[in-house]
């Protein structure tokens, strides 16, 4: 049996990683891996669709027993990918998008040579601030942090293969089904 592909979608908060992927996934009918995180829900999300939302305990249990595939602390919160999630799809030939933080693709890329690295940002800062100060689910001090993580966020742009820069949602589905359809 062929193994599938793996596709590591990363970039800043706020660059329209979540919305391209969702919508590529219905397109395409592929498989978007879900992470755990340590952060509390947003309104709408649910557990084990849009996160394994577990609590900083869980997660630090599952971090000692090996269960990561990659997981890093950002934005105050943890985030990783279960082994599981991933070894059992691509053993069933499946083809997924892995949708993480830039330092999680980078160690990903380190276990999985054969991973497509792809890097998503916003045209300029002030784009993606406006993003940011948008969706309105964040507090001052949230955006305000999120904002200058993204500033290191972008300094792993050249770890990766390909750039899509988001300028608007429709495009960037395209960007993103090309590179998966090559």
């Amino acid at each position: 049996m062929a193994l599938g592909k793996l596709y590591v979608v990363s970039g800043p908060s706020g660059a329209g990683k979540s919305t391209v992927c969702k919508e590529v996934r219905k397109i395409l009918g592929i498989n978007l891996s879900i992470s755990a995180t340590s952060r509390k829900p947003r309104e709408g999300e649910k557990n084990g669709v849009d996160y394994y939302f577990l609590t900083v305990d869980e997660f630090e249990k599952k971090i000692q027993a090996g269960e990561f595939l990659e997981y890093a602390k950002v934005h105050n919160n943890y985030y990783g990918t279960l082994k599981s999630e991933i070894e059992k799809r691509l053993e069933n030939g499946e083809k997924i998008i892995l949708e993480i933080d830039v330092q999680g693709g980078v160690q990903v890329k380190e276990k999985f040579p054969d991973a497509q690295l792809i890097f998503f940002k916003t045209p300029t800062k002030e784009d993606l601030e406006k993003r940011l100060r948008g969706r309105q689910t964040d507090s001052e001090e949230t955006i305000a942090l999120r904002l200058k993580n993204s500033l290191a966020e972008l300094e792993y742009e050249e770890k990766y293969e390909v750039t899509i820069i988001n300028r608007e949602i429709e495009q960037a589905c395209r960007d993103l089904i090309n590179i998966i359809e090559k």
